[in-house]
């Protein structure tokens, strides 16, 4: 009981001795707090930038929670609003200002430290025998920083989260008016800046389709790969890419969908205001691509790329060059146009065809001599190969 008795008059006489020593600290809290300033702006470059941006701001918010710790020193204890105001008041500021959490967190840890040093320093000026006295209310003093600390982390989470969200929806704006080739000419430059890229430089685009929920749609680009800036809209991806030596062939053998994905990669533009345009022509790669899906570089299938963009023509076309082989029997219908196919891949030699299909040359020769009969159209005359490779195309994609 005591014992008890003394621990109470302990405890009186610590707290007592601390408000003393803060009340009197609560009158020069300019000195400590161009101290912190100075501490800050050596330690912390975020805060060296913040400074010299805005030196009377940020010399008021570090008084402010400097006035704050002190006052919460000096009973009685302020309420969570007040505490709370204070630190989404500091807090919400130093984000904004771009300050690094982890910075923050350490200048309030700084700032306490700063506080505890100045009230044993002013103790022991005014009443040194009460020095030992503040050993029992440190971890009081110390448990309050922490408090302090966890509502300005909130805070600044909070704001983060604020101004990111912003930042996300005013990229997303900037890139939907580029793809859609919206962006005014004198907005460029800024829209550049935002989204890391040059004006002048050359740029495709990527379209991938395929999924219901595009939100959950993954491309995988490698790591060296080129600068890709990712949109979602509607029922498609799209990326806008940088391109470099070589990068769109690489891009194509690379780049990756989820299974049965379609990914259709544009020609390149010269110039970030045309972007508009590059969207369309991956567009045009997106339906030049098989049904079950895959990647296709619009410079290597443009026959299939014109095929697409016109699927009534496509259809007419493989019905005028290849309508009689097409109402064959399925069985001669597929080993005819299976042979045709097999010689255009071999760049018209009936010994390779033969071999890819198991066969004689010579009955390569003979299919290929049934399929002119049926057609119409010579082998040994371009033109009339052009139309039976263009209407083979139309009718791998339109699977007549």
């Amino acid at each position: 009981m005591l014992h008890a008795v003394q621990d109470r008059s302990v405890d009186a006489e610590a707290g007592a001795a601390l408000h003393r020593a803060a009340r009197v600290l609560s009158g020069g809290l300019h000195a400590i707090a161009e101290q912190l300033v100075g501490a800050l702006a050596v330690r912390y470059p975020a805060f060296r930038t913040t400074l010299t941006a805005d030196p009377a701001g940020v010399r008021d918010e570090v008084r402010t929670l400097l006035r704050h710790h002190v006052g919460s020193l000096l009973g009685p204890r302020p309420s969570d609003a007040e505490a709370r105001h204070c630190a989404e008041q500091v807090g919400t500021s130093w984000a904004a200002r771009g300050v690094p959490l982890e910075a923050v967190l350490q200048a309030f840890r700084l700032g306490g430290g700063l506080v505890w040093q100045e009230l044993v320093n002013e103790t022991a000026r005014r009443e040194p025998d009460d020095v030992h006295l503040l050993v029992h209310v440190a971890a009081d003093v110390w448990n309050l920083v922490d408090e302090h600390c966890t509502l300005v982390a909130e805070a600044h989470r909070a704001a983060r989260r604020r101004t990111d969200g912003r930042r996300e929806e005013r990229l997303h704006r900037m890139t939907a008016a580029l793809l859609d080739g919206t962006t005014r000419i004198a907005d460029l430059p800024e829209v550049a800046d935002a989204l890391g890229l040059p004006v002048e430089g050359t740029y495709a685009v990527v379209a991938v389709t395929g999924r219901p929920d595009v939100r959950a749609l993954t491309v995988s680009v490698p790591a060296d790969g080129p600068r890709i800036v990712w949109h979602a809209d509607g029922d498609a991806v799209y990326g806008l890419v940088l391109v470099g030596d070589g990068t769109l062939r690489a891009l194509a053998r690379t780049l990756t969908g989820p299974p049965g994905a379609a990914v259709g990669i544009g020609s390149p533009v010269e110039t970030l205001a045309a972007a508009g345009d590059a969207r369309r022509l991956a567009e045009v790669a997106l339906r030049a691509c098989p049904p079950a899906g895959g990647t296709v570089l619009l410079d290597e299938h443009l026959p299939a790329a014109l095929l697409a963009s016109s699927p009534a023509l496509g259809a007419t076309l493989a019905e005028r060059v290849l309508g009689p082989v097409l109402r064959l029997e399925p069985t001669d219908r597929d080993l005819l146009i299976d042979t045709l196919s097999s010689w255009l891949e071999c760049d018209g030699s009936a010994q390779r065809a033969a071999h890819r299909l198991y066969c004689h040359r010579n009955t390569v020769l003979n299919r290929l001599r049934r399929l002119e009969q049926l057609t119409g159209r010579s082998l040994t005359r371009p033109t009339d190969v052009v139309e039976l490779s263009l209407a083979l195309t139309a009718r791998c994609r339109l699977r007549l």
